[in-house]
């Protein structure tokens, strides 16, 4: 076992636990290796800083679809980011007179 596997099992047993900390360190490794399945499990479980991680990720590739899976599954940033993608540049002047 490598120390980083040392290290994530530690995390993970701290998380288990209801360390938040733990938890948010979690999803940095993930978003590091880029494992979205993880992620997702991480928001699952209540991980507020995983539901920033795939919503900067979803905003960088223009997913509205996953921002509102995001949002949905409670990353309230996500929500914000759909709204204001979907607002649009010149939102408020159009149509009116």
């Amino acid at each position: 076992m490598t120390n980083l596997d040392a290290d994530r099992d530690t995390l993970r047993a701290l998380a288990d636990e209801g360390n938040e900390k733990a938890l948010d360190r979690l999803a940095d490794l993930a978003d590091e290796r880029g494992d979205l399945d993880e992620l997702n499990e991480l928001l699952d479980e209540g991980s507020l800083h995983a539901g920033r991680l795939l919503t900067r990720r979803a905003v960088v590739a223009g997913d509205l679809l996953e921002l509102q899976r995001l949002s949905d599954a409670g990353a309230d940033q996500a929500g914000a980011e759909l709204d204001r993608l979907l607002d649009g540049p010149g939102t408020g002047g159009a149509g009116a007179d």
